[in-house]
């Protein structure tokens, strides 16, 4: 079931043109970031992608990023980004919307009719629900195998070894395609230590899947040790929207 937004508080043009203004040069800070760390990697930029997360933030600033270039919106709760992205249907296809959180399996069918990347695919239930899902939804649904780096139970994520078997599982069900794997670093140890131990993972998951290319790794404060390390996707929110509100905000 979706959980509606809030009714939207009255913005005058002045405050809209001025949280404009505030994304518009966080925004470029960032990709300034990510081109610079690019360059320390010996790597081009333009073959990062960047995941402008929104979760707890309005649909207003969805199309107010979408104005200033962003084409991949992150969100974590099913709830408020089915809400959001059918506020912003007008956007589409110049949208792509990545699911970041972890999932359960029955919010499957909600999450279907609106991702197009699934970012934290880590067992074989969900990947049954996300199958069946994107049958019915008539959807191609990108899947990222979430991959533990460190083994934490609660954090969400497979063991390395179980890559393999998961792939194999999402490559076999119809509406649903390998893409990748994703990680996120572990808070007791550096990032750029752990993202290296991501990379062999998908490297072994290319020789059985050529097209998983995608690594998304990184966010507001390690996105240079993922992007040394290979990441292909980063998940970057507060370094662009500010900090986020106690509350989810309305559209």
């Amino acid at each position: 079931m979706t959980t509606p937004l809030r009714p939207a508080p009255e913005q005058s043009r002045e405050d809209r043109e001025a949280r404009r203004a505030f994304l518009a040069g966080r925004l470029a800070a960032v990709r300034e970031r990510i081109a610079e760390a690019a360059r320390a990697a010996g790597r081009d930029h333009t073959g990062i992608t960047l995941i402008t997360v929104t979760k707890t933030w309005p649909a207003e600033d969805v199309r107010l990023l979408a104005g200033l270039g962003v084409r991949d919106v992150g969100e974590n709760q099913h709830q408020q980004a089915s809400a959001k992205a059918a506020a912003c249907a007008g956007l589409a296809p110049a949208l792509s919307w990545h699911f970041i959180g972890q999932l359960q399996s029955n919010k499957a069918p909600s999450v279907a009719r609106y991702a197009d990347m699934v970012h934290s695919v880590d067992r074989a239930s969900l990947v049954s629900a996300l199958g069946k899902a994107a049958e019915r939804a008539g959807r191609e649904l990108r899947c990222l195998i979430q991959v533990s780096l460190d083994g934490t139970a609660g954090r969400g994520g497979a063991h390395p070894d179980e890559v393999p078997r998961l792939a194999a599982l999402i490559a076999g069900r119809p509406g649903l395609t390998v893409a990748g794997v994703m990680a996120v670093a572990p808070p007791q140890e550096p990032a750029g230590q752990a993202f290296a131990r991501l990379g062999p993972v998908r490297e072994r998951l290319l020789g059985e899947h050529p097209g998983a290319v995608v690594m998304s790794a990184g966010m507001s404060g390690d996105l240079e040790a993922a992007i040394a390390a290979g990441a292909t996707h980063v998940r970057v929110g507060s370094a662009i929207l500010g900090h986020r509100p106690p509350a989810p905000l309305p559209h």
